[in-house]
């Protein structure tokens, strides 16, 4: 097993709360990180038809079974357990009972906030990190990191990415997509699925793409909801706080994982990476997810937006924080310019910010910093963020 960063915080987390909920998209490791961490614990998969009916059907019986906590995989699927969880936990007033795991964002959302508020922490894992994989993976170059993406299944027992990712797709996200919602037609949602993957670091047209898949653009809204309801993809939000210019709105769209992007482009090895016109969006893609993981990982909630104002001028990646910002500029190259830090300069006119932290990420030889920027090589990036977020 690759060793995850968030291990720690689930430890600490679990002696301060009754229930511990972790999310995160289907494969990332939830079931194994949680096995890993508490192995004394029961272990129970909802999925399982008999599991699941027995939960829904006779609750108390169940929960009888597991006087000291238990872990309860994919809880989603057994919503009304967990008010009787509400109620064992309150009774019994100890900390460290019971870990839910769940792959359903919305559901498991509102399952929490319905009997859990207060009562559980709510934890985020996405697949790994270049952080863990640079244990064990780090003559990786950075375009097999790319096509790899981080589901651990592709690493610990050495898959073809390809199949795995036309499996994931084919067991899980058609599956729990078509669960969520009634989609009429799946040829056009897969056809959705994979121009959103031609879409990476863009802000979403909902209209465009509907005319292109065929359907209206409250449809293309309504699916890529159920993508970041399913932890697929995400976004990330305009930053307009304090800004003095016009500035764009819309926010920008990413997948959760770059494998699964690379598949949905028809992307079949990492040697075609070198002349695909979006490997710098893929790249962009990577180093963004790096922050969230940074984020997700340390149990922190998502900070992280973009700028983009109406003359074009962007940051790729802004991290809030109480004194001032962390701007980030993400590049595919392994050369510096001076041109990298105009967004930098726009940002900083625009809000005034003058000592938020200017930081290139690229594909090049580390350095200290050069024109103004520090510059970080995308496989240090947890680390200086690990230094620099305060």
């Amino acid at each position: 097993m690759i060793a995850r960063t968030l291990a720690s915080a689930l430890k600490e987390l679990f002696q301060k709360y009754p229930v511990i909920t972790l999310t995160g998209p289907r494969q990332s490791g939830k079931t194994t990180l949680c096995r890993a961490t508490f192995p004394d614990l029961p272990y129970v998969n909802l999925e399982a038809l008999d599991e699941r009916q027995f939960a829904a059907e006779d609750p108390r019986g169940f929960l009888a079974q597991f006087p000291d906590g238990a872990i309860f995989d994919e809880f989603q699927r057994a919503p009304e357990l967990t008010s009787y969880l509400q109620v064992q936990v309150d009774e019994e007033r100890r900390n460290g009972m019971f870990v839910l795991t769940g792959s359903q964002n919305l559901q498991v959302a509102n399952t929490v906030s319905q009997s859990l508020a207060g009562r559980t922490a709510v934890l985020n894992l996405l697949p790994l990190s270049l952080s863990e994989l640079s244990v064990s993976y780090s003559e990786l170059s950075i375009n097999e990191l790319i096509f790899r993406g981080g589901y651990p299944r592709i690493f610990e027992q050495a898959l073809s990415p390809s199949q795995a990712m036309r499996d994931y797709v084919a067991t899980y996200v058609e599956r729990d997509l078509r669960e969520l919602s009634n989609i009429d037609s799946l040829p056009d949602f897969q056809r959705f699925i994979r121009l959103c993957a031609g879409r990476v670091g863009q802000i979403m047209n909902y209209e465009n793409l509907g005319n292109e898949v065929g359907v209206s653009g409250p449809t293309i809204k309504r699916w890529i909801g159920l993508l970041e309801s399913t932890f697929l993809s995400f976004s990330l939000r305009p930053y307009f706080r304090n800004v003095s210019k016009r500035i764009i709105k819309s926010p920008k769209f990413y997948f959760s994982d770059v494998g699964l992007a690379c598949y949905l482009l028809g992307i079949e090895s990492p040697e075609q990476l070198e002349s695909h016109p979006l490997r710098g969006a893929l790249f962009e893609n990577l180093a963004v997810l790096e922050c969230l993981k940074h984020r997700f990982h340390s149990a922190k909630s998502n900070n992280l937006f973009y700028y983009r104002d109406s003359k074009a001028h962007e940051v790729d990646i802004i991290l809030e924080q109480a004194h001032a910002p962390l701007l980030l500029e993400v590049k595919f190259s392994k050369t510096l310019c001076q041109s990298f830090q105009k967004g930098f300069q726009a940002f900083i006119d625009a809000t005034s910010f003058q000592n938020a932290d200017k930081i290139l990420v690229y594909d090049g030889e580390p350095k200290k910093s050069a024109y103004g920027m520090e510059v970080v090589n995308v496989h240090h990036l947890h680390k200086l963020l690990t230094e620099k977020v305060r």
